[in-house]
């Protein structure tokens, strides 16, 4: 593979690749060096990457991996961060922009509650809008066990949502 056909095929996976180590190192600057080494290792193997089925796949499992070497070598409990999701709407009072902040809160902590597993499957699959196949590729799991895992951490963030809402009103 030469460089124009690596830019081609591997670059336009960049900010996936930098949300997928942002989510799980949650320090950009530590994102921003993982993805560098992501693209090294990647160009280094750049000569194997036409027996994979997508490219990208496999970039996320690499970005993955190394990120929890990294997390695993400082030992840190992970957490994670919707706070820079842009939560703000045109036609929103402030009122109403005060709710969605609170409501924002709410579910970051239940995210942040779950295992790790969860946590990992549930952003690839709802924000990245990964298909189960390309999860699979990635975490190594079956698409079965994909689909308990998705199922259990949305139902535990839902029980768990309903059940915060529930007792601020009641």
């Amino acid at each position: 593979m030469e460089l124009q056909e690596f830019k081609t095929k591997v670059l336009p996976a960049k900010q996936k690749l930098y949300r997928l180590a942002l989510f799980l190192l949650h320090d950009k600057e530590e994102a921003e060096d993982m993805l560098q080494d992501v693209f090294l290792k990647l160009w280094t193997q750049k000569d194997k990457l036409h027996a994979y089925n997508s490219i990208e796949a496999f970039a996320m499992s690499i970005t993955k991996n190394l990120c929890l070497d990294k997390l695993k070598s400082r030992k840190r409990k992970q957490m994670v961060d919707v706070a820079d999701m842009d939560i703000r709407s045109g036609d929103a009072t402030p009122y109403q922009h005060s709710e969605l902040a609170d409501s924002m809160s709410k579910v970051n902590m239940l995210l942040a509650a779950l295992p790790e597993q969860q946590k990992l499957v549930l952003h690839l699959r709802d924000v990245e809008g990964y298909s189960f196949e390309e999860i699979e590729q990635i975490t190594n799991l079956t698409v079965n066990n994909l689909r308990v895992i998705l199922s259990r951490a949305r139902k535990s963030v839902r029980d768990g949502y309903l059940k915060l809402e529930n007792y601020e009103v009641g």
